[in-house]
């Protein structure tokens, strides 16, 4: 005879879609996945240039990165040689299994070959290219993640070459979950033209020497070689790796879901319209104003999700751009921690810095570690939690792979906040670091919960476009049921507390 534990799997698994509790009515979410999703939205031919990981053919970016229904967005395109070129701008979501759906085709744009911007101070590379084209955002394109496909016309029978813009849309509506894109990180690590990141200064990688400038191409994920071996994701920031996955299972599941940037999380504005907020994957950079803005979030009833890994590491300012474009620029200003030991280290070994950040695990319950990398698996060690009901796991039962491949550990001391999961991450069997998942009760009925890894989207889709990715020889195992019960659990309780509960 089954236990009620396994009854209850399997009739979610018999579900179709789950449906969120309180649904009067189709949100805006359910009724944009009606429309017919793309079966041709992915890149299919791409040329990156050796170690330069750039798409030399076809290269481009936005000049912001958000925009609402009405404002426009400049995409700027660089071909070498010279070829026009066509755009189309897709959706990312569900659409019945597709992943896109294509909103706008321009069938020929005059391109051109657009320079490479000589460095800045501190090693910036800034580009001031010349707009391909202007686009105004229809009042009808909901919020999103938006790619742009740039696809090379061939002159006589050259073959085409393609590559991705990225852009995000925002709106100012209640809805019940804010899903906050991690492009500070993306930034950080994009190497665009050839090597120059945050990482790659002279004079070190870990120090505060390096500026980044939104104003340039994505260039190829930037982790390719120890993370994602993916060159078709080249142009999307690493989007399509590591939040793809959780979008697409929000959509299929009729959330009701906005999107921002990090740049739009400088005010608490905008979260305090939602219930939730998720800071997913790697979600390394924040200006000082997002950690004020959650703050004030959490302080005001929002329940905040880090299904993330190193996240609110390095305090990053964000200016303006040369032609006074805002938060356009950054550079890792100093770490978070306050005071604590790991904090003081990292500023010593690596400063001088100019900013500090507050103790990031008063936040999200749990810290940043030394090592913060490695691989392994998500074990249980409080399966009597409410946000384990009806997933069937016990103590001790572990999820393979989750855990990776940067994590979270060193529990805060905030009053009510429960380890639910803990374990080991190794480094290729070398190094051991302690992780912790935790959850704690906020002021107002609400809760924070931190994953403790960046690979908490992998377990819960597989979309088209989308690359499995590994590190430390160890990678998450892709969809895991386990793990979709206890996220509907956790966004249940989020969107529907029950009276009194904490």
């Amino acid at each position: 005879m089954k236990n009620t534990s396994s009854i209850v799997i399997t009739l979610l698994l018999s579900l179709p879609s789950w449906t969120p509790g309180a649904v009067a009515e189709e949100n805006l979410i359910q009724i944009e996945n009606r429309h017919e999703g793309s079966t041709d939205w992915q890149l299919t031919r791409v040329r990156v240039a050796g170690s330069e990981c750039r798409s030399v053919p076809i290269e481009g970016y936005c000049s912001r990165q958000s925009a609402a229904a009405g404002e426009s967005i400049d995409i700027l395109v660089s071909c070498n040689p010279a070829r026009d070129f066509r755009l189309e701008i897709f959706r990312t979501g569900y659409y019945e299994g597709r992943g896109a759906r294509l909103m706008k085709t321009i069938e020929r744009i005059k391109g051109m070959t657009q320079p490479d911007p000589d460095p800045g101070p501190k090693n910036l590379h800034e580009c001031r290219w010349e707009a391909s084209v202007t686009l105004t955002i229809p009042e009808d394109w909901i919020s999103g993640v938006y790619l742009g496909r740039l696809t090379t016309i061939p002159d006589g029978n050259e073959p085409y070459w393609q590559s991705y813009v990225i852009f995000i849309v925002r709106d100012d509506r209640p809805a019940d979950i804010l899903f906050q894109c991690s492009d500070n990180t993306w930034q950080a690590y994009n190497l665009w033209p050839s090597n120059y990141s945050v990482y790659t200064h002279p004079k070190g990688g870990q120090g505060p020497w390096a500026d980044v400038s939104f104003d340039r191409p994505y260039g190829r994920e930037a982790q390719f070689m120890s993370v994602v071996n993916d060159p078709l994701t080249t142009g999307s920031g690493e989007f399509l790796p590591y939040e793809f996955p959780m979008t697409y299972w929000l959509e299929k599941h009729g959330y009701d879901i906005s999107y921002c940037s990090n740049s739009d999380m400088l005010t608490p504005d905008r979260g305090m319209l939602c219930k939730a907020f998720i800071s997913i994957g790697h979600d390394e950079y924040w200006d000082i104003r997002q950690f004020e803005s959650v703050t004030a979030m959490r302080d005001a009833g929002v329940s905040l999700f880090f299904l993330s890994g190193n996240s609110v590491c390095w305090v990053s300012p964000l200016r303006e751009s040369s032609a006074g474009r805002q938060n356009r620029i950054f550079f890792r200003g100093g770490p978070y921690g306050g005071n604590r030991d790991y904090a003081e280290l990292r500023h010593r070994d690596h400063g001088p810095f100019p900013h500090r950040g507050p103790d990031e695990g008063l936040l999200m319950g749990a810290r940043n570690v030394e090592p913060v990398n490695g691989g392994g698996d998500w074990t249980i060690t409080n399966a009597d939690h409410w946000m384990f009901a009806g997933s069937g796991v016990r103590n001790g039962d572990s999820i393979p792979g989750l855990i990776g491949w940067e994590y979270h550990g060193d529990p805060a001391e905030i009053p009510g906040l429960e380890v639910v999961a803990s374990g080991t991450a190794w480094q290729g069997g070398k190094n051991p670091q302690q992780w912790t998942a935790t959850i704690y009760p906020g002021p107002k009925n609400n809760f924070v919960f931190n994953a403790a890894t960046i690979w908490w989207a992998q377990a819960l889709g597989d979309p088209p476009g989308h690359t499995l990715p590994w590190s430390h020889y160890s990678r998450p195992h892709g969809p895991d049921e386990r793990v979709h019960i206890m996220t509907h659990n956790l966004l249940e309780r989020a969107l529907n507390p029950p009276a009194g509960s904490r």
